[in-house]
């Protein structure tokens, strides 16, 4: 599995140009540079807008004393959407604006998750009602 992620980042960039080759052959140089602008400042918006009702979202679920794995998980997509989309390229470009739309984070992270096991170290700093405080100090025993 190593081995296919450092071929696929090693052929990314030969991608890539063929892909600037290809779209500026069919629209023109300018349009092809307006277009990589505009798919990153228009990420980026995308990216800011979302990212807060996330950031929001997070913070009620954990006020609620929930653990917020699918907040988080959404977030990070979120984040390499924005990674993605401000790298120059079109085939990145589509993988980010993919990983913006809802549904896709929604499905990639029910197909994520399926083994995923989310583990909570919380524990009150009070005892609460109907538990009670035990003693740890050997020397309060005698």
């Amino acid at each position: 599995m190593g081995r296919l992620i450092v071929i696929f980042l090693m052929l990314v960039p030969f991608i890539e140009i063929a892909g600037f080759i290809w779209v500026g052959g069919q629209i023109g140089i300018l349009a092809t540079l307006a277009a990589i602008v505009l798919t990153a400042v228009a990420g980026m918006l995308v990216i800011r807008w979302q990212g807060m009702g996330l950031i929001l979202d997070s913070r009620a679920m954990m006020a609620r004393g929930e653990v917020p794995a699918k907040a988080f998980a959404e977030a990070m997509m979120l984040a390499l959407a924005g990674l993605f989309l401000v790298i120059p390229g079109f085939v990145t470009d589509a993988v980010g604006l993919l990983l913006l739309v809802p549904p896709v984070r929604g499905a990639l992270y029910a197909l994520l998750s399926r083994n995923m096991v989310v583990v909570s170290s919380y524990r009150p700093s009070q005892p609460g009602p109907g538990t009670k405080s035990i003693d740890l100090d050997p020397d309060s025993w005698r």
